[in-house]
């Protein structure tokens, strides 16, 4: 009995050895390809992201005109402020938004839609809010409230200026970062190659190539929960992984809530949506086409600011939205989304300037919370300047670390006719066992429906890799 349970032991062993020694040159091929054919678009994204978070105080000095006033004495009312601001766009625009003056010294904003912007745009008015003073007129974007040079490098971020099509890079980097870092640290894990010193003046190949790893490697342990960071925060701002991350989120009621604003129980069930954090990436807005329109006139927007005010609004930053409906409710929004976090929302009835309804930031469920705080992280607002330096240092590493990949690649790159077939994912998967190619299959045909850009783009990478062993074996 005894030997028959040690013999089992010992076969069970050695399957798994062998397993782990088959499936480890799958991996590395893997890993290589990543860092070959994704890695450039991951480094655009890395280094376009520490751009952006690096320039809220450029964009101050930048637009210091508009954002702030030297002026002294009392503020004169919100309403007079935006009455000043239509009269120069004209009183048949449409006022999107307000963002009364956080803080004495500051500007009021007031947007106005346009035909001519894109989804999230605006373009607001900078009244100074103690003499009225028209400071400038700038397109603003998101709830953020980007500038136009934060702006740019936001698109250039997330798209590169290709409009939809572009988002596809950006997926790309997202969907297969964490594969990488995984996939490294495993490798690493599994590394039996001790980093050897030397006294020579001058390295061996061999050498050179043993120190870029040595810091490659370096790099990615110290970066490791970063990129994966990056990565699932990045993914629920895409296209279709982010689509399929709603749809989970909202099967499990992970959906983060928000305001009704139904002034009328027959319209409730469409008016109360869930909130998405992600707004300022999407332009969703709407007009029923049997609504009935109501009008906006700027005394309004005094009323509604006290009725919120009394309804516990309390931060500096808030905003206030307008609707042009008789059976929607105005909303007034706490914007200020560093720590700690105030985002609290009312709905208020602009005829009687009742509270109709109220979201509060201490009420959300947690995953609602641990979103909301993920990704203001990864935009750099909810530490301020210290969320500012860790991203552009996790940022910039990671760039250095891909650098180091490539030089890695250059420095062991087959001479010209040399492929062999274990240099390919095919030749790595002939040893597996039966067992393990099925394991592997249904794995990645999740990963592909979860991750479509991801599977689209391996399949990709499984054609050039056919293509190579076929003539590597030929």
């Amino acid at each position: 009995m005894e030997e028959t349970m040690s013999e089992n032991i010992r076969h069970a062993t050695t399957h798994a050895t062998r397993t782990r020694s088959t499936l480890l040159p799958l991996l590395r091929r893997l890993h290589f390809y990543i860092g070959l054919f994704i890695a450039p678009f991951i480094f655009v994204a890395a280094l376009t992201g520490t751009l952006y978070v690096l320039t809220p105080q450029l964009e101050n000095t930048l637009y210091h005109s508009q954002l702030f006033t030297a002026s002294t004495g009392e503020d004169r009312p919100l309403s007079e402020q935006i009455a000043t601001a239509t009269a120069i766009m004209g009183h048949e625009t449409h006022i999107a938004a307000v963002r009364p003056a956080p803080h004495s010294g500051e500007t009021t904003r007031v947007m106005f839609s346009a035909a001519d912007l894109g989804p999230s745009e605006s373009r607001a008015v900078f009244i100074d809010p103690k003499t009225l003073e028209i400071r400038g007129a700038l397109t603003v974007y998101g709830t953020s409230g980007v500038l136009p040079l934060r702006t740019w490098l936001d698109y250039l971020h997330r798209s590169l200026l290709l409009g939809d099509f572009g988002r596809n890079y950006s997926e790309l980097a997202a969907s297969w970062l964490w594969i990488a870092a995984l996939g490294g640290v495993v490798l690493w894990a599994t590394s039996r190659t001790p980093r050897r010193k030397t006294l020579r003046a001058k390295p061996t190949p061999a050498q050179r190539l043993a120190g870029q790893r040595h810091w490659h490697t370096t790099l990615g342990l110290l970066l490791l929960l970063g990129l994966i960071f990056f990565s699932a925060t990045g993914l629920t701002w895409s296209r279709w992984a982010g689509d399929n991350i709603s749809l989970l989120r909202s099967h499990f009621g992970w959906m983060t809530p928000s305001v009704n604003t139904a002034l009328h129980p027959a319209s409730a069930m469409a008016m109360d949506m869930p909130l998405d954090e992600h707004a300022e990436h999407k332009g969703h807005m709407m007009m029923a086409h049997d609504a009935v329109p109501a009008a906006v006139s700027p005394a309004q927007f005094d009323a509604v600011l006290q009725a919120a005010r009394a309804a516990g609004i309390d931060a500096a930053k808030l905003e206030i939205r307008p609707s042009y409906r008789a059976d929607k409710a105005w909303t007034v929004n706490e914007i200020d989304r560093s720590w700690p976090t105030q985002v609290d929302s009312v709905a208020v009835d602009p005829q009687s300037n009742a509270v109709i309804d109220k979201v509060e930031f201490a009420n959300f469920g947690m995953l609602a919370k641990l979103t909301r705080w993920g990704v203001d992280a990864h935009m750099g607002v909810l530490f301020g300047v210290a969320n500012q330096l860790v991203l552009a240092l996790f940022g910039s590493g990671l760039c250095v670390m891909i650098v180091f990949g490539y030089r890695m690649w250059w420095l062991r790159r087959p001479q010209k006719g040399q492929v062999s077939p274990l240099d390919t994912l095919m030749g790595c998967w002939q040893p597996l066992s039966i067992s393990a190619r099925f394991l592997l299959l249904t794995l990645t045909l999740i990963a592909a429906v979860c991750l479509p850009v991801m599977g689209l783009s391996l399949l990709m990478l499984l054609g050039v890799d056919l293509w190579r062993w076929r003539k590597a074996i030929s």
